[in-house]
């Protein structure tokens, strides 16, 4: 038998599980969500992994206030991550956690393997560490005054023996790569920040551990049982422990995608390919760089009282309003800005009255006129359909969502005005107009079809309710082999019920 060819593979950073989920992690995993099922809709297998980084200073700390364990404190709070993933709907086919012995394994055996290949050597440090941070600092990190910025938090100086990976003998390598491979790192301006670091400091060396009389919450290393791994090592060595776990790293590897926020840049665009090529590995194809959001044109804060709770969101709104608003408003790249006054507009003007009102007046005179049995087929809006089609297909292969969002919604237009254009309602009152009548409710019937397609990706259940009012098929379609005339002549549809019910404001 030959072997399977491989996966299209994405992941999410894992996250950091000192606290509770938020509007950022909501959508990284929303956009890398879209992207995996759009693969599967354009008839490839996807692999999508997410997950926790349950390691490190912090969650030790944070588990020690509460009075607690670092494994059941860790337990605890992966129930909510985990909650918080069905919550949002995420197709993952795994969820990893790097308390899990299968991840563990794998990144002593790297650690190992680095290590018999020279890449490590043990060296004292004198300097300045911030917890917070959980990295070393030194006089470079201070600001003009000689102080350290509030975000490392509490620095201390510490004296202590470490062992240091040899970064900087693959820095022009890693050069060499990133030039060589413009779509390594996206978009071009987070490559270009990337090669603008690399290019203008010398890459230091980079600590892979922490002494265990000063941190016990770690993967221990497996050629010193005195030190811990550094949490970052750790972490980002889940891409591969998991595939690797499964016995799937030929299937999978190398990674497709890495979906990342702006501020853990360095360490997928510069720690993480080190690593590999150092380990003799494949390097992933993207890392795909995603910005932050505000609340209101101010950075969100628990103390300002203006975070956005994605969960609250979701309940009072509905998942897919949420899931349209989070990537119809950013582009991925540069960072968002939320406002309530803006969600229910885009609810009301682009989800109630665009999508769920077409969809619904459509079906509802489809009822009305022809008992809800769909007239021969028609091609009149047959070419705009295939236009978008091909448009939102190109798209989709670039990550281009929010641009796929606008090229669906201006086929919504394009919809509604053909409603004002052609008037069933006044055709309906005219008995020669019959024949007419016919063709109209036909393609606004088989446009509803191919929007559920399209929307699959984005709005999975939209796109289920849709499909189940036409009384079609809610198995997964390829958009790109779905064509105009998909509704046979004769066809029965369900009766059509409201999918964004308008709100009070």
């Amino acid at each position: 038998m030959p072997p399977l060819s491989k996966q299209f593979y994405i992941t999410t950073a894992i996250d950091y599980v000192n606290g509770q989920p938020h509007l950022g992690h909501a959508y990284e995993k929303v956009i890398a969500d879209v992207i995996s099922r759009a693969r599967h809709c354009l008839g490839e297998e996807a692999f999508f992994l997410t997950g926790l980084d349950e390691h490190g200073q912090k969650v030790q700390q944070a588990a020690e206030a509460a009075g607690k364990d670092a494994q059941t404190y860790t337990d605890e709070l992966a129930g909510d991550w985990q909650s918080f993933v069905k919550k949002l709907g995420i197709s993952n086919n795994d969820f990893v956690r790097t308390t899990d012995a299968r991840h563990q394994e794998v990144v002593c055996e790297i650690l190992q393997q680095l290590y018999d290949a020279d890449e490590f050597y043990q060296d004292e440090y004198v300097g300045f560490y911030s917890a917070k941070q959980e990295s070393f600092l030194t006089d470079k990190d201070r600001d003009a005054d000689g102080n350290f910025a509030p975000l490392y938090g509490e620095v201390q100086e510490l004296r202590e023996k470490n062992y240091y990976f040899k970064l900087g003998r693959h820095q022009q390598w890693l050069i060499d790569h990133i030039e060589a491979n413009p779509e390594f790192v996206a978009p071009d301006y987070r490559r270009n920040e990337v090669l603008g670091f690399l290019k203008n400091n010398t890459l230091e060396d980079l600590c892979i551990s922490r002494p265990k009389e000063r941190l016990t919450w770690g993967i221990p290393l497996p050629f010193d049982s005195d030190y811990v791994t550094y949490v970052w090592f750790d972490a980002l060595t889940n891409y591969l422990s998991i595939p690797r776990a499964r016995g799937e790293e030929a299937d999978l590897w190398p990674a497709d995608i890495h979906v990342i926020g702006k501020d853990i840049l360095k360490f997928h665009a510069v720690y993480w390919p080190i690593m590999l090529k150092a380990a003799g590995l494949a390097l992933p194809k993207q890392v795909l760089v995603h910005g932050w959001w505000q609340k209101d044109n101010q950075k969100m804060s628990k103390s300002i009282g203006n975070v956005v709770d994605p969960v609250a969101v979701i309940d009072d709104w509905g998942l897919d309003a949420f899931r349209y608003y989070v990537v119809r408003e950013l582009a991925i790249g540069p960072d968002g800005n939320w406002t309530d006054e803006s969600f229910a507009n885009r609810y009301h003007a682009e989800l109630a009255n665009g999508l769920g009102n077409l969809v619904n007046r459509s079906l509802s005179m489809l009822t009305r006129y022809r008992e809800g049995i769909v007239p021969p087929q028609h091609d009149e809006l047959a070419a705009e359909a295939i236009a978008a089609r091909d448009k939102l297909l190109g798209e989709l292969k670039s990550n281009e969502l929010q641009a796929g969002l606008m090229t669906i919604w201006s086929f919504i237009a394009r919809m509604n005005q053909y409603v004002d254009e052609t008037a069933p309602f006044k055709l309906a009152k005219d008995p020669e107009q019959t024949e007419r009548l016919g063709e109209v409710l036909y393609n606004l019937a088989e446009g509803c079809r191919l929007l559920a397609i399209w929307l699959q990706p984005y709005l999975p259940t939209t796109s289920h309710r849709i499909m189940e009012q036409l009384n079609h098929s809610t198995d997964l379609a390829n958009l790109a082999e779905e064509g105009w005339g998909g509704l046979s002549a004769g066809h029965n549809i369900n009766m059509p019920e409201a999918l964004f019910p308008r709100r009070d404001k």
